[in-house]
């Protein structure tokens, strides 16, 4: 794991935009929830810049309508659409278990939903928590054979600078004994950075070359507040949702540099958390976020990974590090 300074540290080199990606010609990426938003734009430069797309999404007609659009403003794109519902544990498996490329280079863990009213998944878990953590650990550990088949794999976990507020309680992390969504969203957002460290100090361990880093996009205009799950909520909220977005947050190619840089850069090391620089994080360049307590917090990691392995039934294949163990 890199060393952790005291303060945010700017990423050294001049200002970072989408045309500072490096070459991705010959990488094969998974982008789960890639139809609109920060995963959409964050497939599509990954395919603009030279790489192979899967675009990973629930919604089989919103995922052709994107993959259409994709090809529309990135004529020579790599990509294609393939099924993926993080809140159904089957069809993740299903997903994994149809991975039919010979490796996978990099995984981003993008999907999500946002503060909606209580519901379960398929698989009986708090909703926000069991597809913002327990479907991106299930489906990152599903896929990690192929990962390892890469010479040089990588997970991106994107989870937000709301989870700094979270109180994180491991015993009431599925509601089982109260429900308020806005911290049920930022506990399942601490849930991926706990997730995004620990598993790069369980491939250290292993001795694995694998990194693993989390990121946060900041105030992004992005569906994630308005669409999907939130629908719920009616129209009243939906339209002053929108509003809210339209006014206060960065246009979405802003808040998708952070998974960007952390897709990309190759020297970037496992273990990074990647946030946008400036008050407010308005300003888009991409900084390492130097110090961050729940980053460095492995008991509690510890805890969450054994929890999500009993709750999801997906052990990771980390043979050298089980070898170490015994």
């Amino acid at each position: 794991m890199r060393s952790h300074g005291s303060a945010p540290q700017a990423v050294p080199g001049p200002r970072w935009t989408l045309s500072s990606i490096p070459d991705q010609t010959g990488r094969l990426a998974v982008v789960t929830g890639a139809n609109s938003g920060i995963g959409y734009v964050t497939a599509r430069e990954l395919a603009r810049h030279g790489a192979h797309v899967v675009l990973a999404c629930r919604h089989r007609e919103r995922g052709r309508d994107a993959l259409q659009r994709l090809r529309g403003e990135v004529p020579d794109a790599q990509a294609e659409l393939r099924s993926l519902d993080l809140a159904d544990l089957k069809s993740v498996r299903s997903f994994a278990q149809g991975w039919n490329h010979d490796r996978l280079d990099l995984l981003v863990n993008n999907a999500g939903i946002a503060m909606v009213p209580f519901s379960r998944t398929v698989d009986g878990f708090e909703s926000q928590f069991g597809t913002n953590h327990l479907g991106a650990f299930a489906l990152t550990g599903l896929l990690m054979p192929h990962l390892l088949a890469a010479a040089d794999p990588r997970v991106v976990t994107v989870s937000s600078e709301g989870q700094r507020f979270a109180r994180f309680d491991i015993d009431n992390l599925n509601a089982e004994s109260r429900y308020r969504a806005v911290f049920a969203y930022l506990q399942s957002k601490r849930a991926n950075l706990h997730f995004a460290m620990e598993l790069q100090r369980r491939a250290e361990t292993a001795g694995l070359s694998l990194r693993s880093m989390a990121v946060a996009p900041g105030l992004t205009r992005s569906n994630v507040l308005t669409g999907g799950a939130n629908s719920a909520r009616g129209r009243a909220y939906g339209a002053l949702a929108r509003s809210l977005v339209r006014i206060a947050f960065r246009p979405t190619p802003e808040g998708a540099k952070t998974s960007l840089y952390a897709s990309t850069d190759p020297s970037l090391p496992g273990g990074s958390y990647v946030v946008p620089d400036g008050p407010f994080q308005l300003r888009s360049e991409p900084v390492l976020r130097a110090k961050e307590r729940a980053a460095q917090d492995s008991a509690t990691a510890q805890r969450l990974w054994v929890l999500s392995e009993q709750l999801t039934g997906v052990n990771y294949p980390l043979p050298a590090e089980q070898a170490a163990r015994r």
